[in-house]
């Protein structure tokens, strides 16, 4: 059984979050979802959950526009392999109820942290999220790190490049430069969405592993 407010310490609270703005038609928001819920299935990223006895903490949202965020997973503790797969099935049965809307990167942001306010008693803590475009609405990321309390938060991202779309060009470089945040951050890309899942997979594999032996590291040094 899930465990709706987790109730024991972990080593990670670890929040997902998915584009579904106006450049993310109705195929391409269903290959997001039933690619986190394929990765989180695959072996190698269930061996990276379950490397530590700690559990992680894992709540998943989508994001499109500055009031559009919807919340597709609520806290729940991942200590056994069965509850990834009620998890992902409640991905996989998830319906995009957000209308199609601008690119509010940084609202984003602020939802997570948020979100991480209602975390459990965690070690490390990370928002990753997952876009397609630049903000182009509400605040900036600049500007939402600059106005709330992202001291020992870890941001990292995915960027989904289309190939051969103009409005791609410069994506991974915005994303390290304005979007992830924390001395261990990184982005990963997926090459389309088809590949969403693929690097969904190798994504999870390294935030989990990195928490599971250097955290302690991390965590004594926060984000500047």
């Amino acid at each position: 059984m899930l465990l709706a407010l987790p109730a024991s310490a972990c080593r990670l609270a670890l929040v997902l979050a998915l584009d579904v703005s106006a450049s993310v038609d109705g195929d391409e928001d269903r290959l997001q979802r039933n690619g986190l819920a394929d990765a989180l299935l695959a072996e190698d990223v269930q061996d990276a959950f379950f490397v530590s006895p700690d559990p992680v903490a894992l709540a998943v949202f989508d994001w499109s526009g500055p009031s559009a965020q919807t919340q597709i997973l609520p806290w729940v503790l991942i200590e056994e392999p069965n509850h990834l797969h009620q998890v992902s099935d409640i991905i996989r049965q998830s319906r995009r109820i957000t209308r199609a809307d601008m690119t509010a990167l940084g609202l984003a942001l602020r939802y997570g942290i948020n979100l991480l306010a209602e975390r459990p008693e965690c070690f490390a803590h990370t928002i990753d999220v997952s876009g397609d475009g630049k903000n182009n609405s509400g605040f900036s990321p600049r500007m939402i790190y600059n106005s709330m309390p992202f001291d020992g938060i870890t941001v990292n991202g995915l960027v989904i490049n289309v190939e051969g779309a103009d409005r791609k060009e410069g994506l991974i470089d915005y994303f390290e430069q304005r979007v992830i945040r924390g001395p261990a951050s990184f982005v990963e890309e997926a090459k389309g969405f088809e590949d969403y899942g693929n690097a969904m997979r190798r994504k999870l594999i390294r935030e989990l592993s990195s928490f599971a032996i250097g955290g302690l590291e991390t965590a004594m040094h926060p984000p500047g």
